[in-house]
């Protein structure tokens, strides 16, 4: 689905137009309400708490233009359209300029128009702007409100209809399954399943079998029939993460996939349809694994059909303070003390560089609600912990219960099985549990070595190389302790 219907208040003086516009809104679904001013507009709007607002330039009592800064600081996130018979690129960039979400020069398109005010309904609900009734902020797949942010919501909000292969872009830690899961669950598949399969998880020699799966004897060990991820998937959404790291024997298999509709299983001789809509993800420029010989060309032309390049959070300063409240209220509801940022807080944090992204910052803010003595976190605070992040030994162990760590990541998981009600969490689990672990602890140990990676592997027991490759694979800044001390 596209964002389903909603209130839309059409500003026009010329009345034929108001007539047409507002019956193929309400033909559509929409409860249209129309103005012929600014005045009647500003009347209209307390009491009829329009969704999307639709808006001629030249009124006759001012301008359109003009008007949106207003409507947007009674109404934040407030999704504008501007219609405009001034056809030029002054318009359409003072209509941006202003705040607008799309903007279309006129005569226009019926149709057109129809599925902007689709779209912008779309991006409203996936950039939480307005919640429906008996949601909150722990239900929204996305946050933040910056321009780069809202460009993504606006590609979401034109995709999520149609079943056209997604291809999310952006470096580590940036969100790119919950733009995934976004594009599902407010799309027509999200009553069925959604698989997600990291491909950088899975040995090379297992990547058929787990994508197709296999029949009885198909190899050694295969002693039953087991379903791939495909056929898991079947009706629903298949998240193919980390696509750049895929073995050149299982693109070419899935390049016939994606020609052909169908698939067989390892071992297989029947032909099963994939009906699947398909969204893949990398950190990686996959025009030079091209280059090099490691990504096949035709298959990314398959999978970049619509690309989605999700910004780094140093791109996204406007967005670090929501976001970190957000993370400590869902800290709150993990069981961690509740806490509160003060400006000061909030601005040191916007300074940072932040090499691992969002989930560097959910993980500061985890670390702070739990080290915190203060019940509002101050800047001095968020600076020791960017600068001089404590030892794993100073960390309480009874964070979530009256046991050990065992105790704490125990109560973490429960909830995490609970969120899926019946159904199994996606497959992989082990992996990423891991994975949610091993960041902190290396950066606590990277820290606590002052950057020194022959100390911090003697610290953590390993191997140099293995930690110098866990850290690439995981995109730490290795030099940052070191700078920052």
């Amino acid at each position: 689905m596209t964002g389903g219907a909603g209130r839309v208040l059409v500003v026009d003086d010329d009345g034929a137009i108001r007539t047409v516009v507002r019956e193929a809104l309400r033909r559509a679904g929409h409860i249209v309400e129309t103005a012929a001013s600014v005045a009647e507009q500003r009347r209209l709007f307390a009491s009829f708490d329009p969704q999307v607002l639709v808006t001629d330039v030249m009124l006759p009592d001012g301008n359109g233009l003009d008007i949106i800064p207003e409507m947007l600081e009674k109404n934040p996130g407030l999704p504008v359209i501007v219609l405009s018979a001034q056809n030029t690129f002054t318009t359409a960039l003072r209509a941006t300029e202003q705040g607008a979400f799309d903007y279309l020069p006129k005569p226009f398109d019926l149709g057109e128009l129809t599925r902007a005010v689709s779209d912008a309904l779309a991006a409203r609900a996936a950039s939480g702007a307005t919640l429906p009734d008996g949601e909150d902020a722990e239900d929204l797949p996305l946050i933040g409100r910056s321009p780069p942010m809202q460009e993504v919501y606006r590609t979401i909000a034109r995709v999520v209809a149609n079943d056209l292969t997604v291809l999310v872009l952006g470096e580590s830690g940036t969100g790119k399954e919950l733009v995934a899961r976004a594009i599902h669950d407010f799309g027509p598949r999200s009553s069925a399943p959604f698989v997600a399969i990291n491909m950088a998880a899975i040995p090379r020699e297992l990547i058929e079998s787990e994508l197709f799966g296999h029949e009885r004897g198909a190899f050694t060990g295969a002693q039953a029939r087991s379903a791939g991820r495909f056929e898991q998937a079947q009706g629903g959404t298949l998240f193919l993460d980390e696509i750049g790291d895929m073995p050149m024997e299982a693109q070419t298999r899935l390049l016939r996939v994606l020609q052909a509709g169908e698939f067989t299983t390892v071992g297989g001789t029947r032909s099963i349809r994939a009906d699947v809509r398909i969204i893949a993800a990398t950190h990686k420029d996959l025009p030079r694994l091209i280059a090099d010989g490691g990504f096949r060309e035709d298959l990314y032309y398959r999978l970049n059909v619509v690309p989605i390049r999700l910004p780094s959070l140093r791109q996204r300063g406007d967005d670090i303070g929501e976001l970190a409240r957000f993370f400590l209220d869902r800290a709150a509801a993990d069981g961690l003390p509740r806490k509160m940022l003060d400006p000061g807080a909030v601005a040191r944090l916007a300074q940072h560089g932040w090499p691992g992204n969002v989930r560097e910052l959910e993980n500061l803010m985890r670390r702070l609600a739990v080290l915190s003595r203060e019940d509002v976190i101050s800047a001095t605070m968020v600076e020791q912990q960017l600068q001089h992040p404590v030892s794993v030994e100073a960390l309480p162990l009874t964070a979530t219960g009256s046991g050990g760590l065992a105790d704490a990541v125990e109560q973490h998981l429960a909830r995490y099985f609970a969120t899926f009600g019946r159904d199994l969490p996606p497959d992989g689990l082990y992996d990423r549990i891991l994975a949610e672990v091993e960041r902190p602890l290396l950066e606590l140990s990277m820290a606590a070595a002052k950057g020194n990676q022959l100390r911090a592997a003697r610290l953590l027991g390993i191997n140099r190389n293995t930690l110098r490759k866990k850290l690439t694979d995981l995109q730490i800044d290795a030099g940052a302790a070191k700078r920052s001390d």
